[in-house]
């Protein structure tokens, strides 16, 4: 069961003018699941995107980069789960484009104009003739309302689906952000580990997209870990449809552009979040704040050293106060003059280690104590500088192994 994460209610999703979605049962890989989602965007929309840095990345997501630099426009996204058309060659890549070729043949526009996704089993071929044939019907059945549906329609390993939306105020006018996403496993940030889709109506000029994007991103899908894999498929996708009333946004630095960026890392970091909560197996949601380092980035190191380690991860699933290897985390995360005697460790509200040794005052009940809650915050001091940064991540349980054991049967 995920970790404290209510399912979410198709009532609270806003619609985001200029975006319908259709979803549709198209047998992808297995009868009877919702497999096959089209997402119509209305013309003079900004899009833009950030994909997996995984050098073997899928064929979908190497016909989304040529589309966005083409610049052509985008008028639709079709994403399909069950099978991810990764590791499928030049193979892959026809079957790609024909699934964009089919889609703008029904709307009227380009290939170039279409952005495909896919998640699911790596190095299957991609049954295109399925998805093809279930194209006229998902776009019949487009709606504004859909969201949660297409929350839905893109699980794989999710145990539920993963919806977030909230309103601003922007230049006086009131604009929607939605976002869903889908991930639980195979997720390690090397952009963004999932896959992530965001609209909003307001109105925000195409040259900053690419930066709102990256942005985003980088304050929530880039925060998360489950297990360390970076996927072949990640895409985070955002589209700002540009029917809000107010004047256009060309910067970030402004009044309008503060407010709205602020309500799209609500809902990213909310998505981002969902992910570690439904991580296959987790039984605990670990925030990692590490603080007092030299650099940002720094911080990163520590923190990634900590939530990637399997023997931190299974000691947080056992509650077991083993915080020694917390401390170990810290000393290989790769600082390279990092002065042990300079670290703080603490638990929540317990200070387990000072000055890189154990706390006099360190009860191994407290820790415990805090070990079996449900979410945790481990919160390292450097000693170094002023600098922080954080990451979400979760336990490793016995169902983590099952989970992927038995994935492709």
């Amino acid at each position: 069961m995920p970790v404290n994460l209510p399912l979410p209610q198709a009532a609270d999703l806003h619609p985001v003018p200029g975006v319908r979605i259709g979803v549709v049962e198209a047998g992808v890989r297995k009868a009877n699941r919702k497999d096959l989602t089209v997402v119509l965007v209305d013309e003079g929309a900004s899009v833009s995107g950030v994909f997996t840095q995984n050098r073997f990345c899928a064929a979908p997501v190497q016909v989304c980069r040529e589309h966005l630099a083409a610049g052509q426009g985008i008028r639709a996204m079709v994403i399909n789960t069950g099978n991810a058309n990764a590791g499928t060659g030049e193979d892959g890549l026809a079957r790609t484009r024909a699934s964009c070729e089919a889609l703008a043949a029904q709307l009227g526009c380009t290939p170039a104009q279409i952005l495909p996704f896919s998640t699911g089993v790596i190095m299957e071929p991609l049954p295109v003739d399925r998805i093809i044939a279930g194209l006229p019907v998902a776009i019949a059945d487009a709606k504004s309302d859909h969201w949660l549906k297409a929350a839905e329609g893109i699980m794989t390993t999710d145990t539920q689906p993963k919806a977030y939306s909230t309103q601003a105020k922007v230049g006086g006018v009131t604009v929607s952000v939605t976002g869903i996403s889908k991930g639980a496993g195979m997720i390690r940030p090397n952009m963004a580990t999932m896959l992530g889709f965001m609209a909003t109506d307001a109105r925000v000029a195409p040259g900053l997209m690419a930066q709102l994007a990256r942005d985003l991103a980088e304050g929530s899908f880039n925060r998360v870990t489950v297990d360390g894999d970076t996927s072949t498929n990640d895409s985070f996708v955002v589209i700002a449809t540009n029917k809000a009333a107010h004047a256009e946004i060309t910067s970030w630095d402004s009044a309008e552009g503060q407010a709205l960026k602020a309500a799209m890392l609500q809902v990213a970091r909310l998505c981002a979040q969902a992910i570690v909560r439904d991580g296959e197996g987790a039984t605990k949601f670990i925030t990692v704040q590490v603080e007092g380092g030299k650099t940002a980035e720094e911080c990163r190191l520590v923190a990634y050293a900590i939530a990637h380690s399997p023997l931190v991860k299974t000691a947080f699933f056992a509650s077991d106060p083993n915080l020694g290897r917390i401390l170990a985390a810290v000393g290989y995360a790769g600082i390279a003059d990092l002065d042990q005697t300079g670290i703080d460790l603490y638990l929540d509200d317990v200070h387990v280690a000072v000055k890189g040794g154990r706390n006099p005052a360190y009860r191994e009940e407290d820790g415990q104590r805090v070990m079996k809650q449900s979410e945790i915050t481990v919160r390292v001091l450097l000693g170094r500088g002023t600098a922080s940064d954080t990451v979400w991540t979760c336990d490793f349980s016995h169902d983590y192994v099952t989970i992927n054991a038995d994935y492709r049967s």
